[in-house]
């Protein structure tokens, strides 16, 4: 079922007054609740600063008194656009030489899919990859192992992403088909599914869109298409 990641904008901590905060100020206010940010970037609205953690994305204001946490929604358009999930494409975009990738030859539409090999509904949107592909929307994977990257099923995703065929491997272990062992290699999938932390993923599959936009659930090609193409 079709699920958007939403909810209120709560306020979670007020810090000490203080002058206009640059990136050392913003840090070290993080470092108050033990986070360190990844990435520091002006929000939308003015005075405030978009701050990307291992814990997710937060909101702190320039003058370094107020940490908030929640969705940001852009209301200036027909319908409210959840806009949280912008200051981590760079980092999403960053895997993509990690990302195992079914390529659309007719368009240039792409979404990123956070993916568990044991996750039936994740298997039934692999299924919609060439009608994906056919109406012009390339599939890119992350590797988000429900039970974790040491877990049992996360050593075997670590050894699809090892593999030199990548895509044939994955497949193969959707359909249950044995896969050989590769217990290491440049990539290491605990970061994928660190990244999804960040994203607020919590099950599989979550469609990432192009704009940042986070779909929790299985969602039909002809939906998917539907989505990219507003």
């Amino acid at each position: 079922m079709l699920k958007i990641v939403s909810s209120a904008l709560a306020l979670l901590l007020v810090f000490s007054h203080g002058a206009v905060a640059g990136e050392s100020e913003i840090k070290a206010a993080l470092g108050k609740m033990d986070m360190t940010a990844t990435m520091i970037r002006p929000s939308p609205v003015p005075g405030v600063s978009a701050v990307a953690t291992p814990q997710g994305v937060f909101y702190i204001s320039d003058d370094g008194r107020y940490l908030l946490q929640g969705p940001m929604f852009d209301m200036s358009g027909k319908t409210p656009k959840n806009i949280t999930n912008n200051v981590l494409l760079d980092e999403l975009n960053s895997l993509e030489n990690e990302m195992i990738i079914y390529k659309s030859q007719r368009g240039s539409h792409v979404i990123t899919v956070f993916t568990d090999i044991t996750c039936p509904y994740c298997l039934k949107l692999h299924n919609e990859n060439k009608a994906l592909n056919d109406k012009g929307i390339t599939v890119r994977y992350l590797a988000f192992p429900r039970k974790g990257p040491d877990s049992a099923v996360g050593r075997e995703m670590q050894s699809v992403w090892c593999n030199g065929f990548k895509t044939k491997a994955l497949d193969n272990a959707f359909r249950n088909e044995p896969i050989p062992q590769i217990d290491s290699c440049n990539i290491d999938i605990s970061k994928h599914y660190n990244l999804g932390l960040k994203f607020g993923i919590t099950g599989t599959p979550a469609i990432v869109l192009e704009d940042g936009t986070l779909i929790a659930g299985y969602l039909s090609a002809d939906k998917i298409a539907e989505l990219v193409n507003k």
